[in-house]
């Protein structure tokens, strides 16, 4: 009886929350003996080792019975991986605690509510090293290295680091398929003995170009925009560098003719 109503509230609780997909961690079964109908065997139970064909278990030091066949029989029909904690946003969680106590574990069991990650949002990867004995050449050697590869940026942060002493923070950020390939540059232009990598995420605005044919030049603009309604634009400073470098004109000037020669013509 006991069986049937863990296995109906699960469902139930699972239809009320809404749950799309169940994800569990490697399955922890316990250790020692347990005794049966049909005499003492170890842990894992025979039902219960049969229904744990295919799924990963977990090593976990403590003395008891931690799977049943109820509870190996529920992820068996219910759970479609099996492994970490996945990528997404926590919404809620929940812990269920049983009565049986072990010296170094809690008898708990957590389970998290998540929802995906926004579709728009891009995984980035986040690496840094710091180095207090490097000269200003070596570390600019280091970012033009940096920059070789297709990493999003890379920037110095001036930091205080054991016995006081000024150092620098390099961080670069790049798609988690050059992860690597910065991890081994930084090892190896610079002096860092380690190197600390944590995963993040952004949302990138839609971008277009645009190429204004101005009396001074050809000159892009770069569009931003977000599903919300928010537009911003700035003329790329390649193109504004060129120009002044032309007519012999300040930056300034070259973007204030510019703008102006857009006004001019959204008025025709």
């Amino acid at each position: 009886m006991d069986s049937i109503i863990d296995i109906i509230g699960i469902c139930i609780a699972l239809e009320d929350l809404n749950i799309d997909q169940i994800i569990s961690s490697p399955v922890p079964t316990g250790s020692g003996k347990l005794h049966m109908a049909h005499g003492l065997y170890p842990i894992p139970a025979p039902a219960t080792t049969e229904l744990l064909k295919g799924i990963p278990l977990a090593p976990l030091e403590a003395k008891g019975e931690l799977t049943t066949p109820t509870g190996a029989g529920i992820l068996k029909a219910l759970a479609s991986t099996f492994g970490q904690v996945p990528e997404g946003i926590i919404s809620a969680i929940g812990y269920g605690a049983g009565k049986k106590d072990f010296p170094k574990h809690p008898n708990v069991m957590r389970v998290l509510i998540m929802n995906d990650v926004p579709k728009h949002r891009e995984r980035l990867v986040i690496s840094q090293c710091q180095v207090d004995d490097m000269t200003g050449e070596a570390l600019g050697f280091a970012l033009e290295r940096l920059f070789e590869h297709e990493i999003f940026d890379a920037y110095y942060t001036p930091v205080y680091m054991k016995k006081n002493r000024p150092g620098v923070l390099i961080t670069v950020i790049s798609k988690p398929g050059q992860a690597q390939v910065v991890e081994q540059t930084l090892l190896k232009e610079t002096s860092t003995l380690g190197v600390r990598q944590t995963t993040a995420t952004r949302n990138p605005m839609k971008r277009s170009m645009e190429t204004l044919d101005t009396p001074l030049g050809a000159i892009n603009v770069k569009h931003a925009s977000t599903a919300d309604g928010i537009v911003k634009r700035s003329y790329e400073y390649e193109d504004l560098k060129r120009v002044a470098n032309e007519h012999h004109l300040s930056l300034q000037q070259v973007i204030e003719a510019t703008y102006d020669w857009e006004r001019e013509n959204s008025k025709k």
